[in-house]
């Protein structure tokens, strides 16, 4: 029997992707459009059913046709290649047996939000993107990424979902630990590194495809509120910087990214329509692919067409600007706006409908089809989908990978004041608050008292006000000021001994008492108890910068500008500050 052109590697992409096509009935089609959620069971055995699963995995791939899934949820690197060799295994029983491409939100540092990032658990532990940036060096950012390449490859992801570009202009935002901070210059600099690590030379089989977002930058909220939620869907520019928050896009696109996502937000007060980027043809196709050039797959955020149930508790769709269109409507607006594919829905019964009916043509849904297709194709998964269950073991969490990660840890620690109190001496009486006594122990001698302590070690994290929801409550928004009780406590102790505060700064914290009072202020955005310890105590050199500044008052970020980066009247600490030891 003669082998079909698709299955053929010694053909051209262009007819493979043809041949392909050709043979594809409008419901394969359709299910190419859907980029959704997948978890694993126990043992890597396949989901049927889960908290974000309202369709099992066999109906998904086998009934609905979907080729693109983000893995959901953590387990060993074992597990997961395990998974990602079963669920490629029902897709290569289909029609027409086209691999599955795999993705997934950052799995590197120490953020826990099913909606953005996981835990590191088997994968190295890097400081977050913040963290990154605090060392400003791109060498290092390609370093990283190409280690998240090396460690997605070997259990079978072929997509990040990332890098995240926005620029940290609202202190009050909840996604900024994610980002490389306010400045647009070195977000430019460090995203041409990220796709560099994570690609390579060109998009190839030994490539993981970035998909860079959110364009067009979802730094300036309104309030400082995220638009997963109805309450953060305006995106506002009152500082008539909306083109500056473009300029790390810019970059992406010139160093390749495949992918892009655009943001749930909707801009208010412009010359763009007021409806979500996902929906937004002046964005999407007036500026991302006419006036910026961009020739690779557009992915919508998920969850844009159908309200669903996050959590055990109802989520509205994020179908903002266009709460009033059907699903149907929605869809063939996102795809008129210029979008290849949505995220987090599982509907192609949908756009067989729109097609049948002429509301959308064919040829259209072909576009996008032929795009999605073609990455399939130059990542090599109609080659090899399958993942190597040993080497996967081996690789991911390997100890080179793992002391790259901890050397990165202590050098993005950033020392905002140091009152002669670091580098700590040998053996101290010890006494510490949200550090692990026993490894504290390696440093010192660990006091339950802190009247009896030489020095103490505190750990705060960045204040927020907690959110009622289930799925809200993983995203930390709200006044960045720590609560009053809570703040009278902290100073005790820093007025009773020699006091080293750590602030993890996943936001800009308000700490102007702190400051004053501390013997010592470090910022970290992302490190193990160990790492902290080495820089105090000299073992290790913090080389951090603050990747944004620390206002002064919430009343000063009230002020100030969402879209202007560093805009807080006289902040605590400016952009860039940081000590040398």
């Amino acid at each position: 029997m003669t082998t079909p052109t698709y299955r053929d590697p010694n053909r051209p992409v262009d007819e493979r992707v043809a041949d392909l096509l050709s043979r594809m009935t409008l419901e394969e089609k359709a299910g190419q459009l859907f980029h959704t959620m997948l978890a694993m069971g126990p043992d890597g055995t396949l989901a049927e059913e889960g908290a974000f699963l309202t369709c099992g995995t066999t109906e998904l791939v086998a009934e609905r046709r979907l080729s693109h899934f983000n893995l959901i949820g953590q387990g060993t690197a074992r597990e997961m290649a395990t998974w990602v060799n079963r669920v490629q295994e029902l897709a290569a029983g289909t029609r027409l047996g086209i691999p599955l491409t795999l993705s997934t939100d950052p799995r590197h540092a120490f953020t826990d939000n099913p909606g953005a990032s996981f835990l590191a658990g088997d994968f190295s532990a890097w400081p977050e993107p913040l963290g990154l940036a605090a060392i400003g060096d791109a060498k290092l950012v390609e370093r990283f990424a190409d280690t998240v390449r090396r460690e997605y490859l070997a259990v079978g992801l072929r997509v990040a979902l990332h890098p995240q570009i926005d620029l940290a202009t609202e202190p009050r935002w909840s996604r900024q630990s994610g980002t490389f901070g306010s400045s647009a210059d070195v977000t430019s600099e460090l995203v041409r590194a990220y796709v560099r690590g994570l690609q390579g030379p060109r998009l190839g089989p030994e490539s993981v495809a970035a998909m860079v977002k959110h364009f067009p930058g979802g730094g300036p909220q309104k309030d400082g509120e995220d638009p997963h939620f109805a309450h953060g869907k305006d995106q506002v520019y009152p500082g008539g910087m909306r083109d500056h928050h473009l300029k790390p896009f810019k970059a992406a696109i010139e160093a390749g990214c495949s992918q892009l996502m655009p943001y749930y937000g909707r801009p208010v007060g412009t010359d763009w329509e007021e409806v979500g980027f996902g929906f937004n043809k002046d964005v999407l196709t007036g500026l991302l692919r006419e006036r910026l050039g961009f020739r690779g797959i557009v992915c919508t955020d998920w969850g844009l067409l159908n309200d669903a149930e996050i959590l055990g508790e109802p989520a509205e769709a994020r179908a903002w600007g266009v709460e009033h269109l059907s699903v149907p409507e929605r869809a063939a607006k996102a795809l008129d706006a210029g979008a290849d594919q949505f995220g987090g829905e599982q509907c192609p019964e949908v756009i067989v409908e729109l097609v049948r009916s002429g509301r959308i043509s064919e040829d259209r849904v072909d576009d996008s089809v032929r795009r999605l297709l073609r990455e399939k194709f130059v990542l090599g998964l109609f080659e090899n989908p399958y993942a190597d269950v040993d080497r996967a073991e081996e690789t991911v969490g390997a100890s080179e990978f793992t002391a790259l990660g901890a050397a990165a840890q202590r050098r993005a620690l950033t020392v905002l004041t140091n009152h002669s109190l670091l580098p700590l001496p040998e053996r101290p009486d010890l006494y510490v608050q949200s550090v692990n006594g026993k490894t504290a122990a390696a440093y010192g001698n660990v006091v339950a008292d802190p009247a009896e302590a030489d020095v103490a070690v505190l750990r705060l994290r960045t204040p927020f006000e907690p959110r009622t929801g289930a799925f809200e409550s993983f995203f930390h928004a709200g006044s960045l000021a720590f609560p009053e009780d809570e703040l009278k406590e902290i100073l005790r102790l820093l007025d009773t001994v020699p006091t080293l505060v750590c602030v993890n700064l996943e936001r800009p914290a308000v700490l102007p008492e702190i400051a004053e009072r501390a013997a010592a202020l470090v910022a970290d955005f992302g490190a193990s108890d160990a790492a902290l310890l080495d820089v105090a105590f000299g073992r290790a050199r913090a080389e951090g910068r603050l990747p944004f500044e620390l206002p002064r008052s919430m009343a000063a970020v009230a002020a100030a500008r969402p879209d202007v980066p560093d805009d807080t009247e006289d902040p605590v600490f400016p952009y860039g500050h940081g000590l040398a030891l």
